[in-house]
């Protein structure tokens, strides 16, 4: 998948973001701009990937923002990788 279809996502002090201009200091991973992805990241591997327990409001963000991805019921790529590794 091109880069540029992949959300960039940062942990940082404040908790976790998204982090659309790919700038931001901090842990980053990437995630999928599919709701499939972000659902299967949500369930464990997206903490994994940074190093980090999701807060209620961490979880909430990444919800809200999970809402404005397209659904793809016929994919199931899901990967989460840490910045800098590839699957």
């Amino acid at each position: 998948m091109p880069k540029r279809t992949l959300i960039r996502l940062v942990r940082r002090p404040e908790g976790v973001f998204v982090d659309p201009s790919g700038k931001m200091n901090g842990r980053g991973a990437y995630l999928h701009d599919r709701m499939s992805c972000w659902e299967r990241g949500l369930k464990g591997a997206l903490a994994n990937a940074l190093r980090v327990t999701l807060t209620a409001e961490d979880r909430q963000r990444l919800l809200d923002f999970m809402a404005s991805l397209p659904d793809d019921p016929a994919e199931s790529t899901a990967d989460v990788a840490p910045e800098g590794n590839t699957m």
